[in-house]
């Protein structure tokens, strides 16, 4: 990996400001407000925070990099899809839960469901999570969908996953502001109390892990490298490309020019890992 220190370095920042998220979740909910339960009340309200936060978003990032990481690139890549698939639906149903508890509440205290633009955007951001994990599994752990198909959907489906992480961090700091405005009565939350700088430090702490992801996430430099893909997602497609890529190969086992060499074989699986 080029810029294997540097990589490193972000990884343990994005780790680091991950956890601190969860930490400070946690905290505010048991410490500042009235900590967690299943009882229709103000507690069970509180996991629809923890459970944004903790469960779809934090899942979500580490779902976003998980091909990054070069401690996988050894592993059979279908395995990679599946542990990238299972995180995804595990951050899937956080969300559903955390949208659950929410509505609870609301039905219990007799307050208007989906009035607010934090909930339009919010239900927007499930359903589309939940479309784009049925596309991909459809395109990518499906043995019927042509490579062709594959190709051709991969850049969307990583412009969208990457669009809906970060619409979710804005979403999630839209519903804590929220939260402050309406929970915050004396002090209030323009008074600054102990309360409100709290979470605000919180909104930042996530910020900054939604920008580490991303940054792990678009540098070219750092994507699983072609020469270690795995050909045994399909092993009826497995024989075919092999005998694609064999004579490209073997015609120029005797020349001298190692460049042009490693770049035929990147184009050669330029098919599997275009933009993993």
């Amino acid at each position: 990996m080029e810029g294997y220190k540097h990589f490193l370095a972000v990884l343990s920042a994005a780790a680091a400001f991950g956890f601190a998220t969860i930490i400070f979740v946690l905290r505010w909910v048991l410490y500042y407000r009235e900590g967690l339960a299943w009882d229709g009340g103000p507690a069970e309200f509180n996991w629809h925070p923890v459970l944004q936060l903790a469960g779809f978003i934090f899942l979500n990032g580490v779902a976003i990099i998980i091909f990054r990481l070069p401690w996988t690139w050894q592993i059979n890549k279908l395995i990679m899809k599946l542990v990238h698939a299972g995180l995804n639906l595990a951050a899937f149903t956080c969300a559903t839960v955390s949208f659950v508890a929410a509505f609870d509440f609301h039905n219990a205290a007799n307050i208007p469901n989906m009035y607010s633009l934090h909930s339009w955007l919010g239900f927007a951001a499930l359903i589309l999570f939940g479309l784009q994990i049925v596309l991909a599994v459809i395109m990518y752990l499906m043995p019927f969908t042509p490579a062709s198909w594959r190709a051709a959907f991969m850049p969307l489906h990583v412009f969208s996953g990457q669009l809906l992480f970060a619409s979710i961090i804005a979403v999630a700091l839209m519903g804590m502001t929220e939260k402050l405005i309406f929970g915050l009565d004396n002090p209030k939350y323009k008074d600054s109390p102990p309360e409100a700088v709290f979470v605000n430090v919180m909104g930042v702490l996530l910020v900054a892990y939604g920008v580490t992801i991303l940054w792990i996430a678009t540098r070219a430099s750092w994507k699983r490298p072609s020469d270690q893909a795995s050909y045994t997602r399909h092993p009826i497609a497995r024989g075919e490309e092999n005998a694609k890529v064999g004579p490209s190969l073997s015609q120029l086992s005797n020349e001298t020019d190692v460049e042009g060499c490693v770049d035929v074989r990147r184009r050669a699986n330029k098919l599997d890992d275009q933009n993993n």
